[in-house]
């Protein structure tokens, strides 16, 4: 019978309440701290006077700092292990997030928000290579989904708090209560999150680092998945990014607190990352993918519609499909790198974040050159692609692990 400190964790165990919980807190944090000013950004635009696609600055510069910082973060916690990696990224994280609510030039705010993004890396990659170690091969789709859960509920509960508290103080005082509330979940996760019972640390070779990057983009699968994160995450950001803008504008006219409580929806993101990646583990990556995916490119074709009700809608259904495909995507990684988990996971997110980033700003010029059509196009034109590589992957021979009969469906 092997020891307790080598078992994997099972589901509807004590301590598989107690890690998807501190996770759960640990995604609500980093997701709340990056997406909470993305209401905002229409405040930006008129307090600071810069254009829809230079506001979108204060999310596209974190999530570009973050994707590059995963890339070193990663390997760092082959070394230094796993949980003090993470607790030290949510509480550099929400400190920042309190600094740079007091710094009053538009540079000076984008220059802590890129420190925010920094600090923020320490948690994704490794949050994923974690439960790929800790968790039994049944119950790493539903924690994945829950982390990713958390990801939704922080993204949702960020947005909602800094589009009310702007309406009646000012996103000062929105952005500083999410960063108290970062501050909180960050010794949640501490306190809460069981020290690796698998782990083992490795003597970190920097000369050998690029190697261990490389050998990911020699599998068949792992290129595709890298890819399809930074074309779904793209196309998602854009969403959000600049359906505030259509919003506050004429025929709808809508205030700040309502453009805050369109995020309510991210409650369906919560929900759907985690049935999708129980469905998954059941039926098999590869039959769901697509399949998420493409709702994606339904919902989007709703929001061309001029009725409130259908546009708010078609954003549900967009959200549904992105925290799906995310939820698939992720936990398949874990199942195809059988070594160095952490940085497949690293490439992967750095390709997602790069997403946020650079298609998030890239939405703009769209925007202020076609209207929400031009987004709708954009997003669209992603989704597509991403959705013949789903197609692709779907074909995909499974991997063997050595004598193991765990397949990477």
């Amino acid at each position: 019978m092997a020891e307790e400190s080598d078992r994997l964790i099972t589901a509807g165990t004590p301590i598989f309440r107690r890690t998807t919980l501190a996770l759960f807190a640990a995604g609500f944090s980093t997701f709340a701290v990056l997406y909470g000013v993305q209401p905002l950004m229409p405040v930006f635009a008129d307090e600071f006077h810069v254009s829809p696609a230079e506001s979108s600055l204060s999310l596209s510069l974190p999530c570009a700092m973050l994707a590059l910082a995963l890339l070193v973060v990663s390997p760092l916690s082959e070394v230094w292990g796993r949980k003090p990696i993470m607790v030290a990224s949510l509480f550099a994280s929400a400190i920042l997030t309190l600094i740079a609510v007091i710094v009053p030039s538009w540079h000076g705010f984008l220059a802590l928000r890129a420190l925010t993004g920094l600090a923020a890396s320490g948690l994704p990659a490794v949050a994923m290579a974690y439960l790929s170690e800790e968790m039994d091969s049944r119950a790493i789709g539903l924690s994945m989904g829950l982390l990713i859960g958390g990801n939704a509920m922080g993204g949702m509960v960020g947005r909602l708090i800094a589009g009310i508290i702007t309406d009646h103080a000012s996103w000062r005082v929105g952005l500083g209560t999410i960063g108290v509330l970062a501050l909180f979940a960050a010794i949640l996760f501490w306190r809460g999150l069981p020290p690796s019972r698998r782990f083992l640390a490795n003597r970190m070779r920097w000369r050998q680092v690029p190697g261990t990057f490389g050998q990911h983009f020699r599998d068949p699968g792992l290129p595709w998945l890298f890819a399809e994160a930074f074309l779904l995450m793209g196309g998602f950001v854009s969403v959000y990014n600049y359906v505030g803008f259509r919003l506050l504008d004429p025929p709808y006219n809508l205030s700040q607190s309502a453009i805050g409580a369109i995020f309510v929806v991210y409650l369906a993101g919560t929900f759907s990352s985690a049935v999708t990646g129980e469905i998954a583990s059941r039926l098999g990556r590869r039959r769901v993918l697509w399949l998420a995916i493409l709702l994606g490119l339904v919902g989007i074709l709703m929001t061309l519609s001029e009725r409130l009700p259908l546009i708010i809608a078609g954003i549900v259904v967009v959200t549904v499909s992105f925290f799906g495909a995310h939820s698939v995507a992720s936990s398949w990684i874990g199942r195809r790198a059988l070594r160095d988990r952490a940085q497949a996971s690293s490439v992967y997110l750095c390709l997602y974040y790069l997403g946020s980033s650079v298609l998030g700003t890239a939405g703009g010029w769209f925007f202020e050159h076609a209207g929400w059509s031009g987004v709708v196009a954009f997003f669209g034109g992603l989704y597509a692609l991403a959705l013949a590589i789903a197609l692709r992957l779907s074909r995909l021979p499974p991997l063997v692990a050595g004598t193991s009969p765990g397949l990477d469906r």
